[in-house]
C-alpha cells in the first residue's frame, strides 16, 4: 500500500495567550502567564478563584446575532481557530474537491457551559420543562465538527474523537491517517474546550486536580517543579490544515512541517492516575518513532503533557529516560501548559502548535515558574526553564495523556 505523506499548511488558534497564532506565539516564547482570576462566574465559593481564560473576547465581534444562537463557547473557539487556519493555509475550497476535505475535532467534554445553564434554569424554575430547542444541538461534543464543515462545505471523514486530555491529539492522528490512507487529500484538525464554569472548576476541585494557589495565580501552573499543586484550567482552541504532500505542493502551499510519525495506546491501569513507572507514555513516543522509521537519536525537541500534577510530572519524565535511554539528556523538554494553562480537549492541538513553531522558528518556549525540580525528576535531563532558548531543531515530539489511560504522541520534521 502506498502511503502519502501528510504535511502542515495552517494554523490557527484563541486561547489564554492570544486570540490568534502570532500573539500566542509571541507570549509564549515571552514566558507570559494566562493566569488570572476567573470572571465568567463568581468563583468565591469555590476551593480555586482563578483560571487560565481567553482576553478580551467578545463573540459578537466574530459571529452575529442568530450564529451566535447555535454556538456553546466551545464550538465558538472552534470555529475561529478553524477560520484562522483555513485562512493561514490559503487553500480555496471553491477548487478543491470538497468530498476529499474533512474535519476531525477533538473535544474533551464540549458544551458544559450550555448544560450548565440549561439545567440551572431548569432547577431554579417552577418545575416546567422550557429548554431551548439550541439544548441538545449546541451541547453535544460532536457539533464543533458538523459546525465547521457546514461552514465550509467540507463533505469528506467528519467525527470527534473524546479521550479527555488527549482528544485533539487523537483528532489529528486520526486526521493524519485518514490522509495517508488516501481517503482524504486536506482535513481540518484540532479541538477546543470550555469548561471554566461551576461544574468544570467544582467538579475539578473535588478530585484536587487543579491548584489552589489563589494568592498568586500566575505562578500557579509550575510543571515539574517540587511545590506544584495541580493543573490550572484553562480554555480556547487550536486548528490545523493537514494535507498530502503533493496536493500541497500541487498548489503551491507553504508548508510548516510534516508529520512523520504517530502513536497511540492506552495504560490500562487507573481511571485518572498514570501507570506510576511511565510504562503506558514509554511505549507510544516508540511507537511514534518506529511509525516514523527514525532512531531515539534523530528527536530533538519534546513539548511534555507536564500539566503540573503530583502523578504525571513524575512519570512522563521516567518514560521519556526509557525510550530514549542516554540520549534523553540531550532533548531540549519543555511544557507550554506552564504559561497557557491546561485546555483539556484543546490541549493536544495547541501544544502541537507550539511544537510546529518551536520546529520553524528554531526556538523553544519556556516552561516557566520552576524554583527547584522535583527531587524524583533526574536533574540532568534538560529542560528549558523560564527562559526560551534558541536551539538547532529538527526532529520534534509532544505528548499528551487524558483521564482513562489515553495516550498520544505526534512526531513532527522541520519542513525542507
Amino acid at each position: 500500500m502506498n502511503i502519502r505523506r501528510v504535511v502542515v499548511t495552517g494554523m490557527g488558534t484563541i486561547n489564554p495567550l492570544g486570540n490568534n497564532t502570532s500573539e500566542t506565539w509571541e507570549n509564549m516564547v515571552n514566558g507570559v502567564s494566562g493566569a488570572a482570576p476567573i470572571t465568567r462566574f463568581d468563583a468565591s465559593n469555590f476551593k480555586t478563584h482563578f483560571a487560565c481564560e481567553v482576553k478580551n473576547y467578545d463573540p459578537k465581534n466574530y459571529f452575529d446575532r442568530k450564529e451566535l444562537r447555535k454556538h456553546d463557547l466551545y464550538s465558538q473557539f472552534a470555529m475561529i481557530s478553524a477560520d484562522e487556519a483555513i485562512k493561514d493555509s490559503a487553500i480555496d475550497f471553491n477548487e478543491a474537491d470538497r468530498d476529499r476535505a474533512g474535519v476531525i475535532w477533538g473535544a474533551g467534554i464540549g458544551g458544559l457551559q450550555t448544560f450548565v445553564e440549561e439545567i440551572g434554569s431548569w432547577a431554579t424554575g417552577d418545575g416546567q420543562p422550557r429548554f431551548s430547542p439550541f439544548f441538545i444541538p449546541k451541547m453535544i461534543a460532536n457539533i464543533a465538527a458538523g459546525h465547521i464543515s457546514i461552514k465550509h462545505g467540507l463533505r469528506g471523514p467528519n467525527f470527534t474523537t473524546v479521550s479527555a486530555c488527549a482528544s485533539s491529539t487523537h483528532a489529528i492522528i486520526d486526521a493524519v491517517n485518514y490522509i495517508r490512507l488516501g481517503f482524504s487529500d486536506v482535513m481540518v484538525a484540532g479541538g477546543s474546550e470550555a469548561a471554566i464554569d461551576e461544574a468544570g472548576v467544582g467538579g475539578f476541585n473535588s478530585m484536587k486536580a487543579i491548584s489552589t494557589r489563589n494568592d498568586d495565580p500566575k505562578t500557579a501552573s509550575r510543571p515539574f517543579d517540587k511545590d506544584r499543586d495541580g493543573f490550572v484550567m484553562a480554555e480556547g482552541g487550536a486548528a490545523m490544515i493537514l494535507e498530502d504532500y503533493d496536493h500541497a505542493v500541487k498548489r503551491g502551499a507553504k508548508i510548516y512541517a510534516e508529520i512523520i510519525g504517530v502513536g497511540l495506546n492506552a495504560d490500562a491501569h487507573h481511571m485518572t492516575a498514570p501507570e506510576p513507572e511511565g510504562e503506558g507514555a514509554r511505549k507510544v513516543m516508540h511507537m511514534a518513532m518506529n511509525d516514523a522509521n527514525i532512531k531515539p537519536e534523530d528527536v530533538d525537541h519534546i513539548n511534555t503533557h507536564g500539566t503540573s500534577t503530583g502523578l504525571g510530572d513524575i512519570a512522563e519524565p521516567k518514560a521519556v529516560l526509557k525510550a530514549f535511554g542516554e540520549h534523553a539528556y540531550k532533548i531540549a523538554l519543555n511544557s507550554t501548559k506552564s504559561m497557557t494553562g491546561h485546555l483539556l480537549g484543546a490541549a493536544g492541538a495547541l501544544e502541537s502548535m507550539a511544537t510546529i513553531h518551536a520546529l520553524s522558528k528554531q526556538i523553544i518556549p519556556p516552561t516557566i515558574n520552576l524554583n527547584e525540580l522535583d527531587e524524583e525528576i533526574d536533574s540532568k535531563l534538560d529542560f528549558v526553564f523560564n527562559k526560551a532558548q534558541e536551539r538547532e531543531i529538527k526532529i520534534a515530539m509532544t505528548n499528551n495523556f487524558g483521564f482513562g489511560g489515553h495516550n498520544a504522541t505526534i512526531l513532527f520534521k522541520r519542513a525542507e
